[in-house]
């Protein structure tokens, strides 16, 4: 089964690292993706439950992501939130958590981490993980 993803990063050469190591960590497909804070709601608003896992970056060309996880946890049983940022201090990383993140990873230190998570949501048949860096 397929994990749908929305990647919510104003970087698209970032968007494009991260949907490339998504897919050769299992069967993830990005469905939805967003350079804005607006982008980004509107998209949930417009697709409720088409996504099973949403990865935030918190510095988007406008507004921040933590609003769009704010969003992505107004629905009941909405889909895994992960914070994927160079911003993702001790602080950001707790107030992150607060708002419903399910997991917060550094981009630059917390890639290995950030690799198993997303390895172990596509299940027993996915590619093991990887120190790889990006």
């Amino acid at each position: 089964m397929s994990i749908a993803v929305l990647l919510v990063e104003d970087m698209k050469q970032i968007r494009g690292v991260v949907a490339d190591l998504l897919a050769s960590l299992g069967d993830f497909q990005v469905v939805g993706e967003a350079a804005t804070e607006a982008e980004a709601k509107l998209w949930l608003e417009e697709h409720p439950g088409a996504w099973d896992l949403a990865i935030v970056d918190l510095i988007l060309e406008q507004g921040t992501g933590m609003g769009v996880v704010s969003k992505c946890r107004e629905r009941p049983g909405a889909g895994k939130v992960v914070v994927f940022s160079d911003y993702a201090t001790p602080g950001i990383r707790q107030h992150c958590l607060q708002l419903g993140a399910d997991q917060v990873f550094q981009k630059n230190s917390d890639v290995p981490a950030f690799i198993a998570y997303c390895s172990s949501l596509a299940g027993p048949g996915a590619a093991p993980a990887t120190a790889r860096r990006m």
